[in-house]
């Protein structure tokens, strides 16, 4: 089994704006001792954490970035039923997103959303697309990919990447964070989309929810938002406490405890191979770490 030297959580976010206030980054060392924020003076853009990852990233660190890195393909057999163009795999879909939001500031998807093409298959708010639901029933609460399943077999409340409605919802994060990825081609691998190539630095998808269900909390606490509450957490994971005591923001102890998850979990064999991870979901639907 292969080893990592850091562990670096990202919480997400896929709101407007120059900087994003949802954006956390949370180291952990193998070595040991508690995870550390990685702060930015100003707060993080999405185009800073790119620029990171592209070129300060430290060697050999597994990177959870908590999105979504694909939409649901296998119920339908497509990302996009009822389209003339069916795309073939993960990596096609994060270029198609790149390439019609070329002209959205700050890495934003807003253009794709609001595609004619595409904006049938959302729920935006305003409206449920008519094919929000596989047999093109405007109801229900959406797709789902296979990894998300096994997510609520373990306790989650996952969202479908098609909702861009509520404030637990993920689609709209996920949908930026695929002009990322698209971005990182060539730069950084994207497990299982990639395979592990056994050496350097590796990207997987996390659920933040995860993490806390594995310290020892229920997913309707899932979010910590003292130091208290963090550090009982980390304790549950066998990680040192965090220095600071009082109130914590939620995306920066999801990272903090997600950072320690990774180190402590990593090198579990059975993560890196879930039952109903197949190929073919492998190369379309992606999968979430730590889901089995």
């Amino acid at each position: 089994m292969r080893s990592f030297r850091h562990f670096l959580a990202i919480d997400w976010s896929g709101a407007k704006g120059p900087v994003q206030k949802g954006i956390a980054l949370a180291l952990a060392d193998a070595g040991g001792g508690p995870p550390v924020l990685v702060e930015r003076g100003r707060g993080w853009s999405r185009g800073d954490v790119l620029a990171l990852l592209r070129e300060d990233l430290p060697d050999d660190t597994l990177v959870g970035m908590d999105l979504g890195i694909a939409l649901p393909f296998a119920d339908c057999g497509a990302y996009f039923p009822r389209r003339d163009v069916l795309l073939p795999d993960a990596p096609s879909l994060w270029a198609l997103i790149d390439d019609i939001c070329a002209g959205d500031p700050n890495l934003g998807a807003q253009s794709f959303v609001d595609h004619p093409g595409f904006a049938p298959y959302f729920r935006n708010g305003r409206d449920t697309g008519v094919h929000f639901g596989c047999d093109g029933a405007a109801h229900g609460r959406g797709r789902f990919r296979v990894t998300e399943q096994a997510q609520a077999e373990m306790g989650c409340k996952p969202y479908s990447n098609f909702n861009l409605v509520g404030a637990a919802q993920v689609g709209k994060s996920s949908l930026t964070g695929m002009r990322v990825l698209h971005r990182l081609r060539g730069h950084l691998p994207v497990w299982p989309v990639d395979p592990d190539p056994g050496h350097g630095s590796l990207v997987v998808e996390i659920y933040t929810s995860l993490a806390a269900l594995e310290s020892g909390r229920s997913a309707a606490k899932a979010k910590m938002r003292s130091f208290e509450d963090l550090n009982s957490a980390l304790a549950g994971l066998g990680s040192p406490p965090v220095a600071g005591r009082g109130a914590i923001e939620d995306h920066s102890s999801d990272a903090l405890l997600t950072a320690a998850w990774l180190r402590r979990v990593a090198s579990d064999r059975t993560r890196w191979a879930p039952a109903r991870l197949t190929r073919d979901i492998a190369r379309t639907e992606g999968w979430t770490f730590g889901a089995l």
